[in-house]
């Protein structure tokens, strides 16, 4: 069958010359998606951080005139160079949108789960190529649109990145409820049906298409995160795509899904019966999972990395299979955790306190089965490898505030602080962004067939590990002194003036690590280009992407499909001469095989 399908796509390519649109623009090739993918959120990811540069800079300080200010705001959200709370508000809220969807969701999972799962199961490509093409394509309208946003009259979206009605659902409350609000809304709802299309085709193609071999116990974790991502995604992506429709019709057809006796200005407005805390129950149902969406694909690139340059096996494989399936499931169980103060039940709150706090236990598992695959083992610190460390180091820190917040009676204190900024951020920004790093310098030269420059991955991963411990670290006492998040300054406020210098340490921090980020997207771009050219099998590793050519063809390999013989991290195996066995090289006669 293999060979079959090897003959067709030769006759494929034979008769049909790819033109530059079709292999670059409208490809269905799933490396070149990958590329598709990463480069688009690596460019949103640029915008996301240059608009918390500018938001850190007004925290630090306020009513400042700043010249950068009136050049990329403009008269009329800075003017004279002094910020209003209006742009402060659109920033911050743009900002959360772009960095937890189109980078961190879309640039991780899009990214590696199109270009890792054909190659590590022994596929072709994805089970539908054109399903893949079209779904890339919804993300890159959906990121064009969210940038329009930015540039309409009233301003773009202001009710923070969780868009809680009635602020988004009145075009008349604030200045960024108008139209860039209902652009927002479009934006997601076409961003849903992206991820809902390539989540999908992820599934179909893990259960179909394995080469001979390749049981579900042989996958690589890296498969098996992103086939759970993607499972998650199917259950709770449809659910903020009903309340973002619901949340258009309240505001363009007079519904009142989540409206209910609203004043405006003395005026009484004709809703009624409807429910703002319904529209939470239905964001965070998505906004948790949301979460482990992210995560995850980190979690599965910085265990086979870890392995890799540990040159041993990942610890409690098995563990770590049936950890993943744990978060999976408990992560669809705990949203109510980011609704304490929403008047809920104290019974049902010690609910989600309950499953919050059990999910600890998988992650918990994850952490020391990292720690332990590093125990001893042979370490090649590479940038990949430390931005692996790095992410075990934030997500244990991160994870440890987490306790504290899932906590029904101790998240009243903090809820709404930088205490719960510097939390999420941890865990879930810095963690999924150290694992995303780490997967772009691993598998690099997979993507593009040269290798990126050690040593300004090195000055990258110091400066940012630094950077982003002072930057979130300090958010946690300025939230236990009581700091609200969101605020556009907080001199009026007496009480918080000692706190004002942390706000400046914190900015000064953010800017130094932004500007850093230009050392790796020089690095980037440049090798693409003009970077040392790769070996077939650069890291020495186990896994079936190493055994397709350094030269991108469409259908992988040039042959047919090799077929697995063992699991994924034969590291170091006794009886070998060599300390890797790839998952193609058949068993020895008597050679054990390891209990993992």
């Amino acid at each position: 069958m293999s060979v079959e399908g090897h003959t067709h796509d030769q006759e494929h390519e034979h008769h049909h010359k790819d033109t530059f649109i079709t292999k670059y623009i409208f490809s269905i090739d799933h490396k070149m998606i990958a590329k598709q993918y990463l480069i688009t959120g690596i460019i949103m990811g640029v915008i996301g951080v240059g608009m918390s540069m500018l938001f850190r800079m007004q925290l630090a300080w306020p009513e400042e005139s700043f010249s950068v200010f009136k050049f990329f705001l403009g008269e009329k959200f800075a003017p004279g160079g002094v910020m209003k709370n209006d742009a402060y508000l659109s920033l911050v809220t743009i900002h959360g949108t772009i960095m937890v969807f189109f980078v961190l969701t879309a640039g991780l999972s899009g990214t590696f789960s199109n270009l890792l799962i054909p190659l590590q199961i022994g596929a072709r490509d994805m089970a539908s190529g054109f399903m893949n093409m079209i779904s890339y394509w919804l993300f890159f309208l959906s990121s064009v649109i969210m940038i329009c946003s930015l540039f309409v009259e009233s301003g773009p979206a202001s009710a923070g990145w969780t868009i809680y009605p009635p602020l988004s659902a009145l075009p008349q409350s604030i200045p960024g409820s108008g139209t860039g609000m209902t652009l927002w809304l479009v934006s997601m709802a076409i961003f849903i049906a992206s991820s809902l299309m390539g989540s999908l085709n992820y599934v179909v193609t893990v259960i179909n298409l394995r080469t001979k071999g390749m049981s579900m116990t042989r996958l690589p974790l890296t498969i098996w995160t992103f086939f759970v991502t993607a499972i998650i995604g199917i259950v709770s992506f449809p659910v903020l795509l009903s309340a973002a429709l619901l949340l258009i019709m309240d505001r363009s057809f007079g519904t009142s899904f989540f409206l209910s006796d609203i004043y405006i200005a003395g005026e009484v407005l004709h809703y009624q019966g409807g429910s703002p805390v319904l529209f939470e129950h239905l964001f965070w149902f998505l906004g948790h999972p949301e979460v482990y969406i992210v995560i995850l694909p980190a979690m599965g690139i910085v265990s086979e990395v870890m392995a890799t340059n540990s040159r041993k096996p990942i610890f409690g494989y098995r563990a770590m299979i049936v950890s993943v399936l744990a978060i999976a499931f408990l992560s669809t169980i705990v949203w109510g955790h980011h609704m304490f103060i929403s008047g809920m039940n104290p019974f049902l709150g010690s609910v989600f306190t309950f499953t919050t706090l059990l999910i600890a236990i998988p992650s918990a598992v994850k952490a020391f089965n990292w720690i332990t695959t590093l125990w001893k083992g042979n370490l090649q610190l590479n940038p990949a490898m430390l931005f692996s460390i790095g992410m075990v180091s934030t997500f244990i820190s991160g994870g440890l505030t987490g306790i504290i917040l899932g906590d029904s009676t101790l998240d009243i204190n903090v809820h709404d602080t930088y205490f719960v900024v510097a939390h999420f951020h941890l865990v879930m920004g810095i963690s999924a962004l150290y694992g995303m790093f780490a997967g772009i310098y691993h598998w690099f030269p997979k993507m593009f067939g040269r290798m990126m420059n050690k040593n300004l991955g090195y000055v990258h991963f110091w400066v940012t590990c630094i950077c982003a411990y002072g930057v979130f670290f300090p958010m946690h006492f300025i939230g236990l002194a009581g700091l609200p998040r969101r605020y556009y300054t907080n001199t009026n406020f007496p009480l918080f003036d000692d706190l004002q210098n942390v706000n400046v340490l914190i900015t000064i921090f953010a800017l130094i690590g932004g500007l850093f980020t230009l050392t790796f997207l020089w690095n980037f771009f440049y090798s693409i280009f003009y970077g040392e050219k790769a070996v077939q099998n650069p890291w020495n590793s186990t896994t079936l992407e190493w055994t397709t050519p350094v030269e991108h063809m469409h259908g992988n390999w040039p042959g047919a499909i090799p077929e697995v013989h063992r699991w994924a991290y034969d590291y170091s195996k006794p009886g070998w001469d060599v300390d890797f066995v790839p998952q193609h090289i058949p068993m020895k006669e008597g050679e054990e095989v390891l209990n993992h």
